[in-house]
């Protein structure tokens, strides 16, 4: 860690539960985010921030007039554009130097089964019932944790499944696939600007718990 890094990174360091051994574990850590949205926005310009070693991000859509409400790492200028790459712009105008690959696709099982087994840690920031079902099945097969998120009007939900255990629950155990409900979508509904922020936040924060090793 360099004379920077040791700067950069020094309120994580003063903190008993970090220290530098839990910021050296964030640097190593490889952080798959699905989804740039409301709740990706928060969870990458934080990971990121934190100093994450790589950090993932896949979406396949792009940055819209009704999202600037809620959805911070992305900016009026850069409507129209993918929203991986507008917030892969975000993270790195906070830390050039961070390794943030963004993939501007839908992807498939098998190319999510791949991603999976190449992170160690993974959240879903997704907006509908359908993606967390397969990127629970990936997490699962590869035995990478998983947090997973949901905010809808002003309510919000944030499980932590840390299949790293063979014998620990995993999202399926709540939400069973053939027992999808409908879908309750922000385009429909409506959704607190806020409160995509404040789950966004606590997503991130479970992540580097998970990383660190502390919580």
């Amino acid at each position: 860690m360099t004379d920077g890094d040791l700067l950069r990174y020094s309120r994580h360091i003063l903190l008993d539960e970090i220290g530098i051994e839990g910021q050296e574990r964030i640097r190593a850590a490889r952080a798959l985010v699905i989804g740039a949205g409301g709740l990706g926005s928060p969870v990458a310009l934080y990971l990121g921030s934190a100093g994450i070693g790589r950090l993932t991000l896949v979406d396949d859509d792009a940055v819209d007039l009704t999202n600037l409400q809620r959805q911070i790492a992305h900016t009026h200028d850069r409507i129209g554009q993918p929203k991986v790459q507008s917030a892969r712009a975000a993270v790195l105008a906070i830390a050039p130097a961070l390794d943030v690959v963004a993939i501007e696709r839908r992807v498939d099982a098998d190319a999510l089964a791949t991603l999976v087994a190449h992170a160690d840690v993974v959240l879903d920031c997704s907006d509908n019932f359908a993606t967390p079902q397969a990127v629970n099945a990936a997490c699962v097969a590869a035995g990478v944790p998983l947090v997973a998120a949901a905010a809808i009007a002003f309510d919000g939900q944030l499980p932590t499944w840390d299949t790293r255990r063979s014998d620990a629950p995993c999202y399926a155990c709540v939400f069973p696939p053939g027992s999808v409900p409908s879908e309750a979508r922000c385009a429909t509904m409506g959704v607190s600007a806020p409160l995509v922020g404040i789950v966004g936040a606590m997503q991130a924060a479970e992540a580097l718990k998970l990383v660190a090793g502390i919580g």
